[in-house]
Formats: structure tokens, C-alpha cells, sequence
């Protein structure tokens, strides 16, 4: 049993590297997609027009890390919207259900569309592991940063606004001074495939 276990682990382990090493690296540029919201209206991302930017962040209903960052994603979007930057929240973890998904973005007030990615399939494609974890397009849908949204799950202890520079330099028309950090947070719950 204990055997089996291990086993298993390792095989997780392994999907997950495998998933991270295809996944988009910075300078990828993407077709744009479109999910499901938590109520099951189609969200074509591609739809929001005139913005300078895209953050698409993978989150979760249930994971301590993620709703730790449940105020401050909601402030991101707020501050960034008048700037051109359209926010997404994505929900590929299976156990986290529409209804769920629905209930805990009305709850957090987000502004933002939250969507459902069934079969993780943009999570796959994107090689999301972490639930926060950030994603930044530019106006052409190119990958311009990679990470976290800061450094500490206690935002009385953050002192590196990773997003918020990431998001200021691609509005500024710059290069991103480091455009890929680690992510942390609670892995995200696949489907076996």
C-alpha cells in the first residue's frame, strides 16, 4: 500500500514536469481562447477589445493561497482597468464545480470574469501548476511575464509587486525586468488524463 503510494506520487510528480516543460515560455505568443464562466456563458478572451494587455491568473476556490490573494487580485483589476488591462480569472481544478466557481467570485466581489477550464486544458497548454499563479499578455498576445503575483501570501510582508511591475512595464512599452518568478500556492487538481 505504502509502495503504491509512492508510486503514485512519483508519477504525479513526474505529469507535472511534464506539464510545466510544455507549457508557454516568455515570447510565445498564443491564439486566444475562450471558456465558460462559472454560470456557462461563453467568454471569448479575444473579445475584449482596445486593451494594452491581458492577465489571465489561475485560481481557486478552495486553496488557502489562492484566497489569500482573493482582495488583492480583485485590487489588480480595479486599478489596472482604466489603464487597458483586462483581467481573467481561470478555475481548472475538477473538484471546484461551476456553481462553486460562481458563488466564490460573487462572494470576492471580482470584477473580472471567472471561468471554468473543464479537463484543464488551458492549464495543460499553459503549464499551470499553482493556484495563484500569473499570466501577462501583451496587446498581441504575447507572453511577457510568467509567476507570481508578489512574494508573500501575508500582504503585510510583501515587498516585491512582481505583477504590478510586470503589468507597469508592458503598459509602458518595455521589457519586463524579470519576466518569469516562481509561483507558489496549492498545485492544481487535474483531471487524470
Amino acid at each position: 500500500m505504502l509502495r503504491s503510494r509512492a508510486i503514485a506520487s512519483i508519477a504525479a510528480l513526474a505529469m507535472a514536469a511534464l506539464v510545466q516543460a510544455a507549457g508557454l515560455a516568455i515570447g510565445d505568443r498564443i491564439e486566444p481562447f475562450a471558456l465558460k464562466d462559472a454560470n456557462g456563458t461563453r467568454v471569448d478572451l479575444a473579445a475584449a477589445k482596445g486593451v494594452q494587455a491581458r492577465v489571465v491568473i489561475f485560481m481557486a476556490t478552495r486553496c488557502p493561497v489562492s484566497n489569500a490573494y482573493n482582495g488583492r487580485m480583485a485590487a489588480l483589476a480595479s486599478d489596472y482597468a482604466a489603464r487597458g488591462v483586462a483581467f481573467f480569472g481561470v478555475n481548472a481544478n475538477h473538484q471546484e464545480p461551476a456553481a462553486e466557481v460562481a458563488e466564490h467570485a460573487r462572494t470576492h466581489g471580482f470584477s473580472f470574469p471567472v471561468l471554468k477550464d473543464d479537463d484543464n486544458v488551458q492549464a495543460d497548454r499553459f503549464g499551470a501548476q499553482f493556484t495563484p499563479e500569473a499570466y501577462v499578455f501583451d496587446a498581441d498576445w504575447t507572453l511577457r511575464y510568467h509567476g507570481r503575483i508578489d512574494d508573500s501570501r501575508d500582504e503585510s510582508a510583501v515587498t516585491q509587486h512582481d505583477l504590478r511591475g510586470a503589468l507597469d512595464a508592458v503598459l509602458a512599452g518595455g521589457a519586463v525586468p524579470t519576466p518569469e518568478t516562481k509561483a507558489f500556492g496549492c498545485t492544481i487538481k487535474r483531471v487524470v488524463k
